[in-house]
This record gives C-alpha cells, sequence and structure tokens, in this order.
C-alpha cells in the first residue's frame, strides 16, 4: 500500500526545522520593486538548498507524501527568517503556495497564522502567491482557497501569468490582488512586436479587472523602458536584482 500524505497539525517549531521532511532547506528573497516610488513593494521567498543550492535541487525531494508538509514549512521559513531580516518594516512578503497541499484552506492556514502571531509578522503584509505552472485539477478548491486567504487579510497573486496551464480561462474564476506576467512574454519584449501587442492589451485587461500588474523576469534594461511605457510599474528580474541568500539583495535602481 502506498504511503498516504500526513496531514496532522505541525506547529511553527516542526516545520521551520523540516521535521520529518527527510531533507532540509532555506530561503533566499528577490525584492518587487515600485519604479513610481522608488521602493520595495515586497520580498519574494524563494527555496533554496543549504548550500545555495537553486529551487530544482530542492523540489526533488518534494513528492505526494510530503508535499503538504512541505508547503507548511516553506510557510514558517519564509516568515520567520523575514522577520530576522525586518521586511516587515518597509514592504511585503510574497510567499508561493502549492494549491494541491492545501487540503482545506481554513485548517491549512492556521500554521501560518501561528507564526505570523509568534515571530510578530503582521499578516496583512503577507501576499500568496499560486504558480500557473502547477495543473489544477479542481478550480473551484483554488477558488476557495483565494478567498479564504482574502477573507484571513492576506493579499493573493497569480504567478508566471501566461507560461503555465489555465490562463485567460482562470481569470473568469479567479480574482487575485496581483497577476505576474511570465518572463516568456517579457523576454526581449522590445524587439517583439508580437510581445507588445499581447502585454499590453494583457495591462489594459488587468487594470479593468481591478489587479494589479507586475513584470517578472526584466533582465535588460530596453525590457524595462519597454514594459513602463505600458503602464507597469512594479517589476522583478535580474536587472534589479538577483535572489540573495538568506539576506535581502542590494537593488540597482535606475
Amino acid at each position: 500500500m502506498p504511503q498516504q500524505p500526513d496531514f496532522r497539525k505541525l506547529g511553527c517549531s516542526e516545520c521551520a526545522s523540516g521535521v520529518d521532511l527527510g531533507f532540509d532547506f532555506t530561503m533566499a528573497f528577490q525584492p518587487i520593486i515600485d519604479t513610481q516610488t522608488h521602493t520595495v513593494f515586497a520580498q519574494e521567498a524563494l527555496v533554496r538548498g543549504l548550500n545555495n543550492e537553486g529551487a530544482f535541487h530542492v523540489f526533488q525531494h518534494v513528492n505526494d507524501t510530503n508535499r503538504y508538509r512541505f508547503d507548511q514549512s516553506c510557510r514558517i521559513k519564509a516568515i520567520k527568517l523575514a522577520a530576522q531580516l525586518n521586511v516587515q518594516k518597509d514592504s511585503f512578503l510574497s510567499i508561493n503556495f502549492l494549491p494541491n497541499a492545501v487540503y482545506k484552506p481554513e485548517l491549512c492556514i492556521r500554521t501560518t497564522l501561528n507564526a505570523a502571531e509568534e515571530f510578530h509578522f503582521p499578516k496583512e503584509k503577507i501576499i500568496f502567491e499560486f504558480t500557473e505552472n502547477e495543473q489544477i485539477t479542481d478550480s473551484g478548491h483554488l477558488e476557495s482557497i483565494i478567498r479564504h486567504y482574502q477573507q484571513q487579510g492576506f493579499l493573493t497573486a497569480t504567478d508566471d501569468f501566461g507560461s503555465g496551464f489555465n490562463g485567460l480561462n482562470q481569470l473568469a474564476d479567479l480574482k487575485t490582488d496581483l497577476t505576474k506576467i511570465d518572463m516568456v512574454l517579457v523576454r526581449n519584449i522590445d524587439q517583439d512586436k508580437k510581445r507588445q501587442i499581447i502585454v499590453r492589451n494583457l495591462v489594459n485587461l488587468f487594470n479593468e479587472l481591478d489587479m494589479t500588474v507586475i513584470a517578472e523576469g526584466v533582465e535588460t534594461q530596453a525590457e524595462f523602458h519597454t514594459l513602463q511605457t505600458m503602464g507597469i510599474h512594479l517589476f522583478q528580474g535580474y536587472y534589479f536584482a538577483k535572489p540573495s541568500f538568506e539576506s535581502l539583495a542590494d537593488i540597482c535602481w535606475e
């Protein structure tokens, strides 16, 4: 018989130390900057190995049995380290979550709320991102997760828009506060008329839906300037700062 996932309640200390995962990991932080106010809008927590190995190395150890515990550990590790770095003083903390690991949103969020209280991190400064690259088999379940998180006072974001499984269908059912346009649409956009047309119309669409737009994966000044002309003012990418291991990056302001 295959081993069943363990959904027992986990404490903050257990999650922070990766109890029973069979592996441990930590976080790097990459800023999302606001070019209108010249400030850091948010710091995104990104999983890393203990020796700064990339996310792919970490996710090789995640499976159906430990997915729930891994998701819970990601949240607690991100909140604990962000609190130590005083992220909440000036910006939001953006945490990626795995929708398929959330079996009941009202139960799975308890550990996050406990961690926010324990580490004195205001819950209203937390953004939960879900990625389009994880195939969602139950869109109603995802909708209930987002709705519940928003009711709890968290902001929500769609990550990697334009590269995943659901695309425009998802917009008809889900209403996140922010949407991140994926780097596949950003790359070389200054030289690509098709990408310019697509992104310009996406920005107009998101504005009409009252969703804030973030351009991610920006690597060059030309990409940045082109996206700026479309009305985008929140950016993330190597052009501004690479992820910084267990610390906050120095930002290259234009």
